[in-house]
């Protein structure tokens, strides 16, 4: 692997004008359809998101640390673990990865000089905007207690927050995720690059192609919900309040029929980095490439018809409820095919344990218990007992903590220095992805037993005796929050004095890594030709490591 101090052979030279530089006024970055800095513009917003989210976070695992609600009311406590849920749910994890990576880096993959639509592309980042602006306005203004999941009839008679404020946010914020997808799609149908296949393409881009078909199938639906939510309320038209003439089981079904998929669009983009991190530092090319590539287009179209298993309490049919547990246990067949084929990946693999690997490899562990305690869920008799216990907590934060932002942090380590053109301090990025990974488990993996145990969650006090699995989960807390914050200590101090990025400092074959550190605004001087798919490490090769890294992927014409 090379030496993170290393310079660009042409690093004496003058420096070239690249994405950053060219030009540094507000109104070049507002106006811009660049899709690297509209990206950028993306990673400022969405952390920004994370922090708030962060911290009614803190302020949940604080209360909990006694049994009594001694902290704050019952309310104040309802309204921080629901816009705990809206602000991480809706403008962290749904577009981080796509909107921050996706964009950034899917026309570099594909040997594109930029998204399709730019000004589209722009316009969903404003939309982003706005509905956060309306979102965080409302929760300044009173904030909501309904829960993210917006139940009714108490969201829409009993309530008397700002719930459609904060549901009118979330309604603006769909057009941005429509928006992005229908981008991605056109773009890799129209502009990938001379010789760049299907089966050329980067599993990364696979796995973003198949979000963004959930995106565009999937977010009008939760669209037409809060529609319909706000009718029931200003109108009283019996639609979901059943004291009125509604149906709430009707909203559930509108509701998780958005909201199962969404977890896909969540976690997809995540096995697509995942898939880009084992393959390069395990310096093989991927096993079952084509397996992992259709199993993510499976996940997408199965993730349809699964929404039903959390309605098992709900007073569905029976009849239904077994189907939909059936269906929940064929969802994770391709799930379980990526593990398998990235573990496969890593077997004899020359493995370098950069701090992007680390995420990596935590990526495989704790995704694999969220996978499997799904499977617990998914099983009607088991889920009548663990519904609205901690069990579920800690099943959801394994699959999208473990899962999305461990891949999150591990692609944004992976692609920082393409995106600015440095090399951050790996002993600190190792740090802070152990104490990410230790503690995250110290956080959630008691919640298990405690929902096991039949504590209930949404609840700001608890009996005694769960106090200690509680203190236990408050101190990973803390660790988590450290190990979180520490990335954006030194990334930050990269930007100011790290050493120069090379180009392809990884030594990965991948297009976005035959153009400069950081990309010039057009990103290729001239189109690339993919001449040939298959990039071989190492041993396997018959390389030793110098000879794998001169021999090249691509010609340019």
């Amino acid at each position: 692997m090379q030496n993170a101090d290393a310079i660009n052979p042409g690093s004496m030279q003058p420096p070239k004008t690249n994405y950053l530089t060219n030009g540094f006024t507000v109104k070049s970055w507002l106006l811009t359809k660049d899709h690297k800095r509209i990206a950028i513009m993306y990673l400022i917003s969405v952390s920004a998101f994370f922090l708030m989210g962060g911290v009614y976070a803190a302020a949940i695992r604080l209360e909990l640390l006694t049994p009594a609600s001694d902290l704050f009311q019952t309310e104040t406590y309802n309204k921080a673990f629901t816009q705990h849920g809206i602000l991480m749910i809706f403008f962290f994890l749904i577009p981080s990865i796509p909107a921050i990576l996706g964009n950034f880096l899917l026309p570099l993959m594909i040997g594109a000089k930029d998204l399709a639509l730019p000004r589209v592309n722009l316009l969903s980042l404003y939309i982003y905007w706005v509905g956060g602006a309306l979102t965080l306005w409302a929760l300044m203004q009173g904030g909501v207690d309904t829960g993210w999941t917006f139940y009714t009839p108490y969201s829409t008679t009993f309530s008397n927050s700002y719930v459609m404020a904060v549901g009118l946010g979330i309604f603006i914020n769909g057009f941005s995720s429509i928006l992005t997808g229908l981008n991605f799609i056109v773009t890799i149908h129209t502009m990938r690059a001379p010789g760049m296949t299907w089966f050329r393409l980067p599993l990364f881009v696979w796995a973003h192609y198949a979000t963004s078909l959930v995106m565009i199938l999937g977010t009008p639906v939760v669209a037409i919900t809060i529609l319909l939510l706000a009718v029931e309320r200003f109108a009283q038209v019996g639609i979901f309040d059943p004291a009125i003439g509604g149906d709430p089981i009707l909203f559930q079904h509108l509701f998780w029929f958005y909201s199962h998929p969404a977890v896909y669009i969540m976690i997809l983009p995540g096995m697509g980095v995942i898939s880009e991190l084992i393959s390069n530092f395990a310096r093989k090319k991927i096993f079952g490439y084509e397996f992992i590539a259709f199993s993510s287009i499976a996940i997408a179209v199965f993730g349809f018809l699964v929404w039903g298993h959390h309605m098992f309490v709900s007073g569905q049919s029976i009849y239904a409820g077994l189907v939909f547990s059936f269906l929940t246990m064929v969802v994770a067949v391709p799930s379980a095919i990526k593990v398998f084929n990235w573990t496969a990946t890593l077997y004899k693999g020359s493995i370098s344990y950069d701090t992007p690997m680390l995420y990596a490899i935590g990526f495989l562990g704790l995704f694999l218990i969220g996978g499997l305690t799904g499977l617990f869920l998914g099983s009607v008799g088991l889920t009548v007992h663990l519904t609205d216990t901690y069990f579920v907590v800690a099943h959801f934060h394994y699959v999208m903590v473990g899962g999305q932002v461990i891949a999150y942090l591990g692609g944004i380590h992976y692609w920082w220095p393409k995106m600015t053109g440095r090399m951050y301090s790996e002993f600190w990025g190792k740090i802070s992805a152990m104490l990410v990974f230790v503690g995250f488990n110290l956080t959630f993996f008691p919640q298990f037993i405690l929902g096991y145990q039949g504590m209930p969650r949404r609840y700001a006090s608890y009996p005694e005796e769960f106090q200690v699995l509680n203190v236990f989960s408050t101190a990973g807390a803390s660790v988590l929050g450290v190990g979180l914050l520490m990335p954006v200590v030194y990334l930050t101090q990269s930007l100011i004095s790290g050493p120069r990025a090379a180009d392809n400092p990884w030594m990965h074959p991948g297009l976005e890594w035959r153009t400069s550190s950081p990309p010039p605004t057009e990103n290729f001087d001239q189109m690339p030709v993919v001449t040939w798919e298959a990039y071989e490490f190492g041993e396997e090769s018959g390389l030793d490591l110098d000879e794998a890294r001169r021999r090249d992927a691509v010609t340019v014409a």
